[in-house]
């Protein structure tokens, strides 16, 4: 075939309606039963399936040098955990400043907390209230002492469920670390498989199936590495201002590490962005506790900005999904599979994207029969 040739454009494959429909039923009957019998297990195999998605680009390029798919899988993953320890070494000296110079203010913020506690027991004594806190705290301290050691029971029980719960990450995280190196390294036997069972392409790799998904998967990463990275410079930017103009003096001081710590919890979702939040309200709440009501105030504000503006627009042009379905995509994440599964509902709907435009673009349905109401006689002249 000659450059100046198109290559030849494949005829689409035409679904008959009766099969259509079978076709709808079962499929449905099928995900439904799936999906109810593996549980964890397509859980597992869906996390490693994303994670080979996405090492797979630097596994080719990394092959592309001379060596085999397993040396280069094996040279991937050893620069991965380089590259997560140099990133981590970089932010330890700052961070880890920050880290220190709050060890030594904790004395400091104990003391102002116990004297704002004395304070107002001061003001409710000169007011005549008769309430006690510091008689509330110990009662409450001795309170929970007593339920401590009638529960000894309990909490052994929560021990050891707490260690089998640990385990069975362990476990799982070994299962999807050694799923998606399998999956790697049969990587191009997977995709022709896939390409065998999809309908053909025009050759070109865009109009790949895998490569297609692969180019989905990547975007998602990309954007979730620009969300944390803006949403932890957002937070660390408005404390560096509440702390310059004293609303929250300590914000300033601590403006990196609180904002690297944010930026790093976006990555969980739902309970990430509050987690992000509790060690400025915190320290807030030690130093005054109308600074700690600002600080939640501006958290609260970052978090809607994150929810309906940020979020929406960075997943929705890397995944190039409406903002309703990628919300709709995170819930029934949720729903399912609880945290994780929320946080792999979104490289997962960027899949089930590209299926559905390929699909569309190589597949046609056959038309079912529309039966139109029969039209009505025109209306007659009346007689004069």
């Amino acid at each position: 075939m000659s450059e100046d040739e198109q290559p030849p454009v494949p005829s689409p494959v035409v679904v008959p309606r009766g099969v259509q429909l079978v076709l709808l039923l079962v499929g449905l009957l099928a995900a439904w039963a799936v999906a109810r019998a593996a549980g964890s297990v397509l859980l597992i195999f869906m996390i490693a399936g994303v994670i080979a998605l996405i090492l797979n680009p630097l596994v080719k390029r990394v092959e592309r040098r001379g060596l085999r798919r397993g040396a280069a899988v094996f040279a991937v993953y050893i620069g991965l955990l380089a590259a997560v320890v140099a990133v981590a070494g970089l932010l330890a000296n700052p961070v880890s400043t920050q880290v220190e110079n709050f060890q030594r203010d904790v004395p400091k913020l104990v003391k102002d907390a116990t004297k704002s506690l004395d304070d107002v027991q001061g003001f409710l004594n000169r007011r005549g209230i008769n309430v006690h806190i510091k008689n509330q705290g110990q009662t409450a301290l001795q309170t929970l002492e007593t339920k401590v050691l009638r529960g000894s029971g309990n909490i052994v029980s929560f021990t050891r469920d707490l260690l089998q719960r640990i385990v069975s990450a362990a476990f799982a995280l070994i299962l999807i670390l050694v799923i998606s190196i399998y999956m790697l390294i049969y990587a191009e036997g997977i995709g022709n498989v896939v390409r065998a069972i999809m309908p053909a392409g025009d050759g070109t790799p865009e109009d790949d199936f895998p490569l297609r998904t692969q180019k989905a998967v990547s975007s998602y990463v990309r954007g979730q590495l620009l969300f944390s990275v803006i949403m932890g410079t957002t937070a660390a930017l408005a404390l560096w201002i509440f702390g310059v103009v004293g609303i929250f003096p300590d914000g300033e001081r601590y403006a990196v590490f609180f904002g690297a710590f944010f930026g790093l919890m976006e990555l969980i979702p739902y309970i990430g962005p509050v987690l992000g939040a509790l060690p400025p309200i915190l320290v807030a709440l030690f130093n005054d506790p109308l600074s700690a009501v600002w600080v939640a105030l501006l958290f609260l504000g970052i978090q809607q900005l994150e929810g309906h503006i940020v979020a929406p627009q960075v997943f929705g042009h890397s995944l190039r999904i409406n903002p309703l379905l990628i919300i709709f995509a995170l819930l029934f994440g949720a729903e399912l599979y609880g945290i994780v599964g929320a946080f792999v509902a979104l490289p997962v709907a960027a899949v089930l994207r590209e299926t559905v435009v390929y699909l569309h673009r190589h597949v046609v349905l056959e038309r079912w029969p529309v039966t139109r109401p029969p039209e009505a006689p025109p209306p007659t002249e009346p007689l004069i």
